[in-house]
């Protein structure tokens, strides 16, 4: 054993007041540097995060990829955590990663978390939302892709191990957010697609309806989550659906502009 390599822990927040207490008190007592990246939050939410550390900035919104790489610029150590105000991490698995980063010899660069995440109360099990989290890095050379959302994580060489200990997730405040959310990203994801020169056409969004459906439900098990799973699969659907369609519609648009001209 060594001493344990310091880490920083960044968060990028928007009118959080009701979350952010909760992620920032699992966290803050035992980081070596904790960064928040307020996009303008009116709610609060600086206020509460000046609390916990005085590294809080505040600037505008170019999207998840650009402000997490923002984010991540601010760190100071080689070690980074990257939690969302969401994101809760349990005393078992703030344990493990202490021990983690006291080891002697460190043989990856990119250390996956479990995704516990809650949806009306109970943990989904099975599923898109189990899927270990790429939370923990180290930070020489690594970047998040530029998307406005789905903003995956690049390391460099990458190799990585998993953790038994898990990260609480609670991603959604009603149904109403439920929906909101992923209708949102989904908007969001087909504005990159379209960005890239992608297209669709509105009979993919409903062929991805189903075999989304079919993949969350059945392959993924999602029905050992009983409801929530038949649920959670509806949603998923609802999101390859909406997010393919949108391109199908940014792209009927388009063609109909130049066809004008």
């Amino acid at each position: 054993m060594v001493e344990r390599r310091k880490l920083s822990c960044f968060v990028i927040v928007f009118n959080e007041a009701e979350r952010i207490e909760r992620c920032l008190q699992s966290v803050a007592t035992w980081v070596d540097q904790l960064v928040i990246l307020d996009s303008g939050s009116t709610d609060g939410t600086t206020e509460i995060c000046r609390r916990y550390t005085d590294e809080v900035h505040v600037t505008n919104w170019p999207g998840f990829g650009a402000q997490r790489n923002r984010a991540l610029a601010l760190c100071h150590h080689d070690w980074v955590l990257n939690i969302d105000a969401d994101e809760v991490v349990p005393d078992a698995l703030r344990e493990e990663m202490k021990c983690l980063l006291t080891r002697e010899s460190l043989d990856f660069n990119l250390v996956k978390i479990p995704w516990r995440t809650v949806l009306f109360g109970k943990r989904l099990r099975f599923g898109r939302y189990s899927t270990p989290q790429g939370k923990l890095f180290r930070k020489p050379g690594a970047q998040f892709k530029q998307k406005s959302v789905h903003e995956t994580l690049l390391i460099p060489d990458e190799h990585s191990v998993t953790l038994r200990s898990g990260l609480d997730h609670f991603s959604w405040r009603d149904y109403r957010h439920l929906v909101t959310k992923h209708t949102e990203y989904a908007v969001l994801s087909a504005g990159d697609k379209f960005a890239a020169g992608k297209s669709s056409t509105l009979v993919y969004a409903y062929v991805r309806f189903f075999t989304d459906f079919l993949q969350q439900y059945v392959l993924r098990l999602g029905f050992l989550d009983g409801w929530r799973g038949l649920l959670m699969a509806g949603v998923l659907a609802q999101y390859a659906f909406h997010k393919y369609a949108c391109l199908w519609s940014m792209g009927k648009t388009d063609r109909e502009q130049n066809n004008g001209q």
